[in-house]
């Protein structure tokens, strides 16, 4: 497509006024094309981000909402933070998801399932929300905040939706929740009265469904006299930071990702750490690093590990590649997410680590499948499971 300056004469704002948030700083946008070169997914779009904010522009309504491109978005925020006017791109993504969810146009079925299953179970998986903590059943020994009963206590573990159903990560929660029983932290989990925290839901256009969601989690966290909430999934951490306070009051709560909850913990040394020596790389998830600015935080909880060695890849930190797990592409189109992925592997063969970390269960997930498909010789992991490996180390 060839870009040639608007004719104000022909220029229909309307599509652009009804979805953009900052539509009218979109329409300053210069067609420079750094939204395209960043964007993880352009290669697999109809059209190219920058492509689509001309489209939408020319009032092309039917052109955009019969596209996929909005679908293929990550969410990962690397277009917006790069952005030269500043436009809101990422945000302008999940305005056209709802706009076309709300006319019914082009809404691919996986979405459609995913917010009747989280209607109908409060998880995105579909199982029986009451088998929450089926993740802790062959812990060696169940912690007592994870007890079927539950418990009032200031430290409340959110756990999340893939960590509590999807057996490939259920490490992560057993490690948490194994770290706070060692450290003698008084915390509970939610079990079956935790529901999703609604962000897939958001990230598909639906953000009316995740209201009641997000009241509900609130009001049950409330009911357990917390203080802090812990977070080893940073889509939860970022919906309770950023939009719950959209849909009710989560004042009085101390709102934390599991790294930033134990850098504190082992600079106060209730924890004894032994080596693990392995050359490790960090992948920044984007709803941890980008979305919420949290990229300190799992580096310190890594430094306190003995032995441990941190190779940085190319990029990272703000600049960090998405691993492709955002944005519930996965739903539309998974081949994209793997291809995404594959991009992302290459970077982390390129530092010879043998393990790379995370903060994320998504990213975990992603990463692992990656390097199986894509036969790279590395094992994904959650800075969370280094830390209690750790642990295990001191204690053997």
């Amino acid at each position: 497509m060839e870009y040639t300056p608007i004719d104000a004469s022909t220029f229909d704002p309307t599509l652009v006024e009804r979805v953009a948030p900052d539509w009218e700083k979109l329409l300053s946008c210069m067609q420079c094309g750094t939204c395209s070169s960043t964007c993880p997914t352009a290669y697999a779009m109809d059209y190219t981000p920058s492509q689509l904010w001309q489209m939408m522009r020319l009032g092309m309504e039917d052109e955009v909402l019969n596209s996929r491109t909005f679908w293929l978005c990550t969410v990962c925020l690397s277009c917006q933070v790069r952005c030269p006017r500043g436009i809101s791109l990422t945000d302008t993504m999940v305005a056209l998801k709802e706009y076309a969810t709300a006319k019914g146009v082009n809404v691919p079925t996986g979405m459609q399932m995913l917010r009747e299953t989280v209607a109908t179970s409060y998880n995105i998986s579909g199982d029986n929300n009451a088998t929450r903590q089926i993740w802790s059943q062959n812990l060696p020994r169940v912690p007592l905040g994870v007890s079927p009963r539950r418990r009032r206590a200031e430290v409340v573990y959110f756990i999340g939706c893939v960590s509590s159903f999807y057996p490939r990560v259920y490490s992560i929660p057993q490690s948490m929740v194994q770290i706070l029983g060692q450290a003698d932290v008084e915390f509970t989990a939610m079990g079956e009265d935790e529901w999703c925290c609604g962000y897939p839901l958001y990230v598909a256009g639906m953000r009316d469904q995740m209201a009641e969601l997000a009241r509900h989690n609130v009001q049950q966290v409330r009911r357990l006299g917390a203080k802090q909430v812990i977070f080893t999934c940073p889509s939860c951490y970022y919906a309770w930071s950023h939009l719950y306070p959209e849909f009710t009051d989560v004042g009085g709560f101390e709102l934390r990702h599991a790294t930033e909850y134990l850098a504190e913990l082992l600079g106060n040394g209730p924890l004894t750490l032994g080596p693990v020596e392995e050359v490790v790389t960090y992948h920044d998830p984007c709803d941890l690093g980008r979305k919420s600015g949290v990229y300190d935080a799992p580096r310190e909880v890594m430094a306190h590990i003995p032995g441990l060695e941190l190779r940085e890849m190319a990029a990272s930190r703000q600049n960090s590649l998405c691993c492709g797990g955002g944005g519930d592409v996965e739903i539309s189109d998974p081949t994209v997410t793997s291809g995404v992925a594959g991009r992302r592997l290459s970077q982390v063969a390129a530092t010879g680590a043998r393990y790379v970390a995370s903060a994320c269960q998504q990213c975990k997930r992603t990463l692992q499948e990656g390097a199986r498909r894509h036969r790279v010789r590395v094992r994904a992991v959650d800075v969370v499971e280094l830390v209690w490996r750790s642990v295990e180390a001191a204690d053997a």
